[in-house]
């Protein structure tokens, strides 16, 4: 089950406040500033920068 799409309308990074984007089949949500892709465990987004790994 994807993140509940009201959820991700008010979903930022906590790293520099912008919005994110579910990628790799919504198992993660993406920053498009920062990179930093942030997992998605049980249906609940774990929006920790120290959980978050940086992509190209």
């Amino acid at each position: 089950m994807p993140v509940d799409p009201a959820l991700l309308e008010i979903l930022v990074c906590p790293a520099c406040k912008t919005p994110v984007a579910p990628v790799h089949d919504g198992a993660g949500l993406k920053c498009g500033t920062c990179r930093r892709v942030f997992p998605v465990r049980d249906d609940i987004p774990v929006m920790l920068v120290d959980e978050a790994t940086i992509e190209d």
